[in-house]
């Protein structure tokens, strides 16, 4: 069968809308099918690849929610949108749980078909993406690495040609954005893969120690100094050392450091014989390294000869469809696929800025999963601040006839009390769980009369 855009398979038992839908989607650039039953459709499916099935839900002998599940029994890959009358909203969302892209209500307007195809098709792309990323990262250094956009190819070319030289790295990236995966997958990929990764963060050793750390001493070299003892450098020998933040290393240490990098010799702490070795340092930082020069925390020598090969990781705002990667990622991580995002809560992730970047993500994703009770997260189940919801969108729940004013009251009061049990009553714990300032948080207690039930700080 000849393609256009996209090959669609409509199914609805009633001529009229079979016929619309296909007139409108023709007049769209699409291939198009149809099917008058479930069977039909069936046949159709296996015969040849759709890349979109639009399916009314009541149908005779074969309902929409039966074919969903033959479609994803012959292809998973075919996306599936279900269209429902008013009244029969929470069977389409069962559909969604069995793995429908979205549901459409009847009546709809045309404006709203296309929209909804045209992101039913792009998570179509995106799925194949998915499989296509898999294979590609087969190799176990990269596997930690999640994303399809082009600036996340753009890396993995970078980091495959960096793993080919022994020069230093200098990766640069807001916090939260991988910079010790990058450096981990540059040294798997390496000839010293075989050996030693060691890491360090400078900024969370203190000063006072972080020579010690670096280089190791010798027993006698300062009070506590029982035995001798190796260094990171000694540990990594033949490997790669990453220094993470190394902006926050001290000035007084950086010139020992760019001995080690220069000649490949230093010094224990308290010793008097030099110890040669041959490694990689890998650095990073999330700080304007350059601001550092200038204002004379940073020696400029120093960032030379560590940048000799740079690497710049995106933030997570600037990978557009990786976010829905890694957040259905982490979704799998934590709720072991038991649960699934609706679109809207897709919607709504990609449209939030990153400030924490793939950590925020992941720790918000770890957050929802732990408070929502129901198998499909929708955008009301995100952080109060990743709110989008739009007007348009209450009037329709409200036109279907539920009452969601009242269903979302008992969901937060539920996922306050839920917060508190999780932090045994502890409110400042309990509002950070749940992305709350400690302010609002106190507020929402008091609406719901529960201020006086848990234990107050």
């Amino acid at each position: 069968m000849s393609r256009s855009k996209a090959n669609i398979l409509i199914v609805d038992d009633e001529k009229s809308m079979r016929e619309i839908l296909e007139i409108f989607l023709k007049n769209e650039g699409y291939g198009v099918t149809v099917a008058n039953n479930g069977e039909s459709a069936v046949e159709a499916v296996k015969n040849d690849i759709y890349d979109l099935v639009i399916t009314d839900m009541k149908m005779p002998k074969m309902n929409g929610l039966e074919l969903l599940k033959n479609i994803k029994e012959i292809n998973p890959e075919t996306v599936v949108v279900i269209i429902t009358a008013f009244g029969t909203t929470e069977s389409a969302v069962e559909a969604m749980k069995h793995g429908a892209y979205d549901y459409i209500q009847k009546p709809f307007q045309m404006d709203n078909i296309r929209l909804i195809v045209k992101n039913a098709l792009e998570r179509q792309k995106l799925q194949k993406d998915v499989t296509l990323l898999k294979e590609q990262l087969k190799a176990p250094s990269l596997k930690n690495i999640i994303g399809t956009s082009p600036v996340i190819k753009t890396l993995f070319n970078i980091i495959s040609k960096s793993a080919e030289s022994s020069a230093s790295v200098f990766i640069t990236g807001e916090s939260g954005t991988g910079k010790e995966l990058v450096a981990k997958a540059i040294h798997s990929l390496s000839p010293r893969k075989n050996n030693h990764f060691v890491a360090l963060n400078c900024a969370a050793i203190p000063e006072g120690l972080l020579e010690s750390e670096l280089f190791g001493y010798m027993k006698g070299a300062f009070t506590g100094a029982s035995s001798n003892k190796q260094g990171l450098f000694e540990l990594a020998n033949d490997g790669t050392l990453f220094l993470d933040e190394i902006g926050e290393m001290p000035i007084s240490l950086q010139a020992k450091l760019l001995r080690v990098i220069e000649d490949g010799t230093f010094r224990r702490v308290g010793g008097i014989s030099d110890i040669h070795v041959d490694v990689r340092i890998i650095a990073a930082t999330n700080i304007n390294i350059l601001s550092h020069i200038e204002g004379k925390k940073f020696r400029e020598d120093l960032y030379f000869r560590l940048n000799v090969l740079s690497v710049k990781i995106p933030p997570l705002r600037e990978r557009g469809n990786d976010i829905e990667l890694l957040a259905n990622h982490f979704l799998e991580k934590f709720s072991g696929g038991k649960k699934q995002f609706s679109p809207d809560s897709i919607k709504q992730l990609i449209s939030y800025s990153w400030k924490g970047n793939v950590r925020e993500l992941e720790n918000i994703i770890e957050r929802v999963v732990l408070l929502c009770d129901s198998d499909l997260i929708e955008a009301r189940h995100l952080p109060e601040e990743m709110s989008t919801a739009s007007n348009n969108d209450k009037i329709s729940l409200s036109d279907s006839g539920i009452d969601m004013e009242h269903i979302m009251e008992d969901m937060e009061k539920s996922y306050l009390l839920k917060a508190l049990e999780k932090t045994n009553g502890v409110k400042t714990d309990a509002a950070k769980l749940l992305g709350l300032t400690f302010r609002s948080f106190r507020h929402k207690l008091k609406k719901y009369g529960i201020d006086k039930k848990v234990i107050t700080d």
